[in-house]
């Protein structure tokens, strides 16, 4: 078995982090291997030194930013990612640091499950097919003042939004800036799209859950310099007036992700949100004079 370890270069904590695990895994008689910029830091192999397609599976270490940077930044890996959270706010990186050991034996004995969750392309005359997990946004950047977008489905014409933007997001990303921004959660097995236009002008312009196989044209419409377009929150594109952005699900992308056996999706919502409901049995008494 080989596993490939990418802790976030950027904070200590999280190399730490993957140095115990993959001494931990190399005792377990596992392969390992790091990312480029830490293997020769934690003493390991390096990804160059692979084929790719041989690693089994993918940990990340820090957040949901790490594994979305992690996706992007090695599309070719094709392995399911079995994300630990060092954080606090993540739902894609669901393991927690105490958990680390525990998650791991799990992993190796198989107590865990393989979810593919959707993933968008994003098509337009300037720029290559791009493709998001969470979500792409299309916002005015610095143009300083609202900004119109003419949306069709399929097609046919939903709306004009005047907006700061609007949010394209897969139900993973339902929990991210879309939900920020008063879009819907959706639960990640979902098939659907959601869009949420930012800060409209016009209070009844409301979120709107699609299908999934329906696809989505934006126009930007209004004579300013041009706007953002993020995937994931990464790289900016911009979008000129009279461009269009044409946004669908990938018909040959998904993202695998690892799901502990003994890990609930919505334990995770109450956890991460703060959620204070309790349930409460009910009581006898009235029934019993």
């Amino acid at each position: 078995m080989i596993i490939a370890l990418f802790p976030n270069i950027l904070k200590p904590h999280s190399k730490n982090a993957a140095l115990r695990v993959s001494q931990f895994l190399s005792q377990k008689g596992v392969s390992v291997v790091f990312e480029d910029e830490v293997a020769h830091e934690l003493k390991g192999k390096s990804l160059k030194e692979m084929d790719l397609s041989s690693i089994d599976f993918s940990i990340t270490f820090g957040g949901d930013g790490t594994i979305l940077r992690m996706v992007h930044r090695h599309p070719e890996i094709e392995a399911p990612v079995f994300g630990i959270n060092l954080g606090s706010l993540g739902f894609l990186a669901d393991i927690p640091e105490e958990e680390i050991t525990s998650g791991l034996e799990d992993l190796l004995s198989g107590k865990y499950r393989v979810v593919e969750r959707m993933v968008l392309e994003a098509t337009s005359d300037t720029h290559a097919p791009s493709f998001a997990v969470n979500d792409i946004v299309i916002h005015r950047g610095n143009v300083p003042s609202l900004i119109d977008l003419a949306i069709h489905v399929d097609g046919n014409y939903l709306n004009t939004f005047s907006a700061d933007g609007v949010i394209i997001a897969t139900p993973s990303g339902s929990t991210a800036y879309s939900m920020s921004a008063g879009g819907p959660i959706l639960s990640p097995e979902l098939d659907s799209i959601v869009l949420t236009p930012i800060c409209p002008h016009t209070l009844s312009n409301r979120p709107i859950v699609l299908k999934p196989k329906q696809e989505i044209s934006i126009e930007y419409i209004s004579n300013y310099p041009p706007i953002e377009i993020t995937y994931d929150g990464l790289t900016p594109y911009h979008l000129k007036t009279k461009e269009n952005l044409k946004i669908a699900i990938s018909p040959t992308r998904t993202f695998k992700l690892i799901a502990l056996n003994r890990h609930d999706y919505y334990a995770t919502l109450r956890t991460k949100l703060g959620w204070s409901g309790k349930l409460r049995l009910q009581s006898n008494t009235l029934n019993n004079p």
